[in-house]
């Protein structure tokens, strides 16, 4: 094990969020309803006005957004933003790496959802595209995903139809779980791991990890990039 992490604190990622303020055929103005299956996600917000709508087994509910507020959720949460007055949120994930791989999971019609092909198909952004393409590409596929979002609210049975998007969602990503494991490894595992070796050395009087003490700052390594939820500025 090695005595200090090098990450953000905890092993998270950090990202500055511009949401989308395309209206929906809802009347709604935002981002792309979608699950995560491993992290939580929380927001800092830092300007601006708007709401996260949430589904889950418990059901649906609307959390307001605006400055100073905090909100978090965990796996399996179906989010969706929703602007109403140039919303702008610091976001925090878990698990540092894992988003960024794939550990996001649009809410697509069930056709979409068969096999990675099909869902690539309708949900990649063309990369070195103009940014009005890239647009589209990224408005469409908010769009779809509204449909199968409403699709799972009027349901019959809107937790059983949850519960299948789960298991589609669950299935979709399995041939990337190896490689997750190893973002979580070097990861947030090594900065819990750090942690405890940091207290059993202090434990025995040994100090010597404090002497790698360092400050690290960092710019964007991209800005304005086409998110889910909005127009992302990122960090390596």
């Amino acid at each position: 094990m090695v005595s200090t992490y090098g990450g953000l604190p905890g092993g998270i990622a950090v990202s500055r969020l511009r949401v989308y303020d395309w209206p929906a055929a809802d009347g709604l103005r935002g981002g792309t309803p979608h699950v995560h299956l491993v992290c939580s996600e929380g927001y800092v917000v830092t300007g601006g006005r708007g709401a996260v709508h949430t589904l889950t087994l418990s059901g649906h509910r609307v959390t307001p957004l605006a400055p100073g507020a905090v909100a978090w959720f965990t796996p399996g949460t179906v989010h969706r933003l929703v602007d109403e007055d140039e919303l702008r949120i610091t976001v925090l994930m878990q698990n540092g790496g894992l988003p960024e791989a794939g550990d996001a999971v649009l809410t697509l019609p069930p056709e979409h959802l068969a096999c990675p092909e099909a869902y690539a198909a309708v949900t990649a952004i063309p990369a070195g595209a103009p940014p009005e393409e890239q647009a589209r590409a990224a408005r469409a596929r908010r769009d779809l995903a509204l449909e199968g979002y409403r699709m799972l609210r009027e349901a019959p049975d809107p937790r059983e139809a949850l519960t299948a998007f789960h298991r589609a969602a669950a299935a979709l990503v399995r041939p990337r779980l190896a490689e997750w494991r190893e973002r979580w490894a070097h990861g947030a595992r090594a900065a819990a791991e750090a942690t405890g070796e940091q207290l059993d050395r202090l434990a025995e009087g040994d100090v010597s990890h404090l002497a790698a003490a360092a400050v690290r700052a960092e710019e964007p390594s991209a800005q304005g990039r086409f998110g889910m939820c909005g127009r992302l500025d990122v960090y390596a």
